[in-house]
């Protein structure tokens, strides 16, 4: 490729060496090649979402049950990602990047999505920080401390690009923004792939939201072509999947067989499966409405059913079964609920370590020892738990949909929960930050959005609190202004007339309490950053 075929890319004074033209024209390939295919996948969401609704359920696919039904396998793991018991995840941020290279994880996700906001800045910086972190030169000096990197050994880079729904309008391409995903992938493989063969290790990616093995395919298409443009094997590039939407977890045979060239494992999660839930059954009625969040735990049975399958197609497979997020940031203040939470955490990684995940993540270097304690302890001297097959899962259509029996009601508390978090994050990631810690919590979007989804789902459905207090917009507006002034007067006048929560509440009023329900809050969010 030549520069004169690479497109015009708005850019800051330092973005030359990331946006150099043979990486702007690979991307600009990319797009061109796939672009098309991408839009059409996302005009056959709406007809998918639209069907179930109507039905108030999902099949597993009848066309594909050969698939299902045979006996096959993925390619083993490349030897960096065969043992991932503890998986450390965050923005690559350049302080917070360098904090997770020392973690002792053995796995780093650089999140490119749910927890960093695509600033364009942002998106610079981090595929920056993530060449710096390749070649392990990375260092900063912030609040008058230096931070650089131990002597290792270092966890393997895992990164994870903005989902297929998202543009990048700062990359256009033929006059029209780029595909985010395509960006944010293409920018990581043409910088690092050679220098991570090098090193031993290879170009890996966590690819989110992807809600059929169509969307799948399409990416194992795009690792071909790109492998092909940049002289790489077939395999060099390898991927394992986020089943964080309903319809996803009905295919998730066919999503490791689409991709089975470059696959090596799925990983479980929590806010965005419910949030895909209430996201995909907004107008299928009463059966589909769950209560406060926090009720809803992965014991409740629809989600066992959702882990238990997903361990046992892995296994089946030979792919690695990643479990969730513990999202807790210790307390240097209270010692007494710091440990309470850790006990917590213990708990939910020894559930996850006994249902046979080969590893799980945290949000946390002080997480790290105790999720690697227990699988540890799980796993003694193998680097997983692949021989444990559960061939006694048998799960059901119907128990993957079943949301009756969840302990619990939608509370004022809860409401409020939702409110606040809400506000606080969208403020922040106005702000640029798309990690945020509230409440001891380190929260990405995927709280934001099953947050925001279901105050509308109650507004939506009439759904009356425990008290008896019917939720309505006036009610939720209400409690903004209470929430809102709480906020001003914890930050002061000279803070609050700095920060974004004007633009927070406009902004959550329209993902939260508008008639028409927004499919992600990123979309509307990203026309009010730069």
């Amino acid at each position: 490729m030549t520069e004169a075929q690479a497109p015009s890319a708005r850019a800051d004074a330092d973005g030359g060496d990331i946006l150099t033209p043979d990486a702007v024209a690979f991307v600009t390939a990319l797009h061109r090649r796939f672009a098309g295919r991408r839009a059409d996948l996302l005009a056959r969401r709406a007809v998918r979402r639209a069907e179930a609704a109507r039905d108030g359920r999902l099949e597993f696919p009848a066309d594909t049950a050969a698939i299902r039904d045979a006996d096959w396998t993925v390619p083993p793991p490349p030897a960096d990602l065969t043992d991932r018991r503890v998986e450390i995840t965050g923005p690559p941020e350049r302080k917070m990047t360098i904090n997770a290279l020392n973690s002792g994880a053995h796995v780093w996700l650089a999140d490119l999505e749910d927890a960093n906001t695509p600033r364009w800045t942002n998106v610079l910086d981090g595929q920056r920080n993530l060449r710096d972190a390749v070649r392990r030169t990375i260092s900063v000096d912030n609040g008058g401390r230096r931070y650089e990197l131990g002597p290792g050994p270092y966890p393997t880079i895992v990164v994870r690009p903005r989902g297929w729904h998202l543009d990048e309008r700062h990359l256009p391409v033929d006059g029209v923004p780029a595909v985010a995903a395509l960006v944010d992938f293409g920018l990581y493989l043409f910088h690092n792939a050679d220098e991570l063969l090098a090193r031993g290790s290879g170009p890996y990616f966590y690819l989110p939201k992807l809600e059929s093995s169509d969307e799948a395919a399409l990416w194992n298409d795009v690792f071909d072509h790109a492998q092909e443009l940049l002289g790489l094997p077939r395999g060099t590039i390898r991927a394992t999947v986020l089943i964080e939407t309903i319809t996803a977890a009905f295919e998730m045979d066919e999503i490791l067989w689409v991709l089975r060239p470059h696959v090596t494992g799925l990983n479980a999660g929590r806010w965005d499966y419910l949030f895909s839930i209430i996201r995909t059954f907004r107008d299928a009625g009463a059966s589909f409405l769950l209560p406060d969040r926090s009720a809803v735990t992965m014991t409740a049975p629809f989600m066992r059913a959702y882990t238990d399958l997903l361990v046992a197609t892995c296994h089946r497979r030979g792919a690695s079964a990643i479990g969730g997020m513990s999202a807790f940031i210790p307390n240097r203040r209270d010692a007494d609920a710091t440990e309470r939470a850790f006990a917590q955490v213990r708990a939910d990684k020894q559930r996850e370590a006994a249902d046979g995940f080969d590893g799980s993540w945290v949000a946390h270097p002080d997480l790290v020892p105790i999720c690697r304690e227990v699988f540890d302890r799980a796993l003694g001297d193998r680097p997983h738990q692949l021989h444990r097959r559960r061939t006694e899962v048998a799960v059901t259509a119907e128990q993957l949909l079943d949301l009756r029996g969840i302990p619990g009601q939608a509370t004022g508390v809860g409401l409020r929960d939702n409110v606040a978090v809400t506000l606080r994050y969208l403020e922040a990631w106005l702000r640029g930050n798309g990690a945020v810690a509230i409440n001891s919590m380190m929260e990405d979007t995927a709280t934001a959005e099953i947050s925001r989804s279901q105050i509308w789902q109650w507004i939506h459905h009439g759904v009356r609190l425990s008290d008896g207090t019917p939720v309505t917009a006036e009610l939720v507006r209400g409690i903004e202004d209470e929430e809102l002034a709480a906020i001003r007067a914890e930050l002061g006048q000279s803070a609050w007339a700095g920060s974004r929560f004007d633009d927070a509440r406009r902004l959550f009023e329209r993902i939260a309490l508008d008639l028409g329900f927004v499919d992600f809050l990123t979309i509307p969010a990203y026309e009010l950053v730069d």
